[in-house]
């Protein structure tokens, strides 16, 4: 089972933190079920980019991005060439390390 390793974030996890979750999991979900309160204001369905995220290590592992996430990460605050959105970059075997970016386009944080 691979692991997260999640960077240290002023809000969700100050300490940092790893997970494990099966593979076939999306990053997204592995937090939420791992009480990692990460935003996803469309409930994971590729309509938004709060979920964004940016994977330091093992970001070849994913399964590839579609064309509809690319087209939403141009969005994202603090976009960067290792980004994702977490609920559709879809785990596989190997460890990663990722860092919750500091802000998300949202005004207000939905309570999930």
């Amino acid at each position: 089972m691979p692991i997260i390793k999640i960077l240290p974030h002023a809000e969700y996890c100050p300490q940092g933190v790893e997970v494990s979750a099966p593979a076939g999991t999306s990053i997204c979900e592995a937090l939420l079920e791992h009480h990692i309160h990460i935003e996803h204001a469309c409930e994971m369905s590729c309509a938004c980019t709060t979920c964004h995220v940016i994977v330091r290590e093992g970001f070849d592992s994913l399964v590839p991005s579609e064309e509809e996430e690319d087209d939403l990460l141009d969005r994202a605050w603090g976009l960067q060439p290792q980004s994702r959105l977490s609920c559709q970059a879809i785990l596989a075997q190997k460890n990663l390390l990722i860092e919750i970016p500091k802000y998300s386009i949202n005004h207000a944080k939905e309570n999930h």
